[in-house]
């Protein structure tokens, strides 16, 4: 697929294997939520563009870059909140816009509940930011909304996804960017990620007790 992203990095690798451990601590599940959202981020920002910058150094004047595109981060809320700080860091000027989606679990079909974007003056590059790309609903109707809004570049950054979900963007909106850690095989009956790691956002939030 011309705009899959699956990420073979060792760094990836290894940081996947200890989120999918079911034995992993909220905090230190956070802590890798994190990590893979920056190193996703870095592969996900490669072709940005940039413009001319004059700085003077302590010693010289020279031409250095700056980032020429309007960007915007929109996490789907709530699992996609723990993607946003570490790629702020990396691109501080960037807008955060939130969407608001959940998943109908008779139905399986997104819900959306929370949608503040703008009517006008979109930017020029929205990154979508959703740990769990499964069947593909929320992401659909996220870079849905996107697109109303006027956004020419998308990019879905997702830590891991299933191939259904993968289908689903690509079939609905090819031109959208994919950056995902890992996609695994299938979904099972209740529409989880299989292998996968669960349910991102109620390990991320340590809320797993109240559905036991």
């Amino acid at each position: 697929m011309l705009h899959v992203f699956e990420s073979d990095h060792p760094l990836v690798q290894y940081h996947l294997t200890q989120l999918r451990d079911k034995n992993t601590s909220p905090v230190e599940f956070r802590a890798l939520i994190r990590r893979l959202s920056s190193l996703l981020a870095f592969e996900a920002t490669r072709d940005l563009a940039v413009r001319d910058r004059s700085i003077q150094t302590p010693l010289t004047s020279m031409v250095g870059s700056e980032l020429a595109a309007k960007i915007a981060l929109v996490p789907i809320l709530r699992a996609g909140l723990g993607m946003v700080d570490p790629i702020l860091d990396l691109i501080p000027a960037a807008e955060v816009w939130h969407l608001g989606l959940y998943r109908d679990e008779a139905t399986a079909q997104p819900v959306r509940y929370y949608n503040k974007l703008p009517q006008t003056n979109p930017v020029d590059v929205a990154m979508v930011l959703d740990p769990m790309l499964a069947t593909g609903g929320s992401a659909t109707a996220a870079i849905e909304s996107l697109t109303e809004w006027g956004v020419r570049s998308i990019k879905l950054i997702s830590v891991i996804a299933s191939q259904e979900g993968v289908d689903a963007v690509v079939t609905r909106f090819p031109e959208t960017q994919i950056f995902v850690g890992a996609i695994d095989p299938e979904l099972n009956a209740v529409k989880y990620i299989v292998p996968g790691l669960g349910d991102a956002g109620d390990r991320t939030f340590n809320t797993l007790r109240y559905l036991e």
